[in-house]
């Protein structure tokens, strides 16, 4: 098998904008554009692992109160009843909704974390150059960001809930504490994979080094 040679070995570089493939920047220019349409660039993203590292912490603290906190509180004529990620995924278990259960279990609880578990290990593989395979690593990246947007489902059906009540006037529906942490935990979980440069994956650790 052939050595994989990467663009950066090359001298080569892509426009993160445009696509433009043109000479990669000199390290000593402290500016340089893309020739046609002007976007500075950079052979990789600037402190990409320390950002990325950042908002991964930032997302896995406050996935503690989403899940503890009531995600949705009810109320109506016979009492009032808070619901957590876990109770509601219990509920329609319980209710026969074994689909919807089971969709709410996947989009709300094992996609976040399976998400945290999996950019913290592509972090510390590329810092830690640990032994593998790049091509499964970068076929990892690619399904955390396809698989990222399901975990707004909690949210939707919070939402369409307390839309579709309010107007029957049968009871009330409001998000919880819950919803607002678990909404910025998918933000920052989705900020956390776009500022992870995956061009890191196939890199060697003297050119990592002095790209990050």
């Amino acid at each position: 098998m052939t050595a994989t040679v990467t663009a950066l070995e090359l001298g080569l570089t892509a426009c993160h904008c445009c696509g433009l493939v043109s000479r990669a920047p000199d390290p000593a220019a402290s500016r340089a554009l893309c020739p046609r349409c002007e976007t500075p660039l950079h052979a990789r993203k600037p402190h990409s692992i320390a950002r990325t590292w950042a908002l991964l912490l930032a997302a896995g603290m406050l996935y503690i109160p989403a899940n503890l906190l009531p995600i949705m509180e009810s109320g109506s004529l016979f009492g009032s009843q808070r619901d957590t990620i876990m109770s509601g995924v219990v509920f329609l278990a319980t209710s026969g909704s074994w689909y919807l259960a089971a969709l709410v279990f996947f989009a709300s609880i094992v996609v976040p974390s399976a998400k945290l578990l999996a950019l913290a290990f592509l972090l510390v593989s590329v810092q830690r150059s640990v032994p593998g395979s790049a091509r499964s690593r970068s076929r990892m990246y690619r399904v955390l960001e396809f698989f990222g947007r399901w975990s707004m489902l909690d949210i939707y059906v919070v939402t369409l809930l307390a839309a579709l009540v309010q107007i029957e006037s049968i009871a009330t529906i409001r998000p919880g504490p819950g919803a607002l942490f678990f909404g910025v935990v998918v933000v920052l979980t989705m900020l956390a994979a776009m500022s992870f440069d995956p061009r890191l994956i196939w890199d060697k650790p003297k050119e990592r080094t002095r790209h990050d």
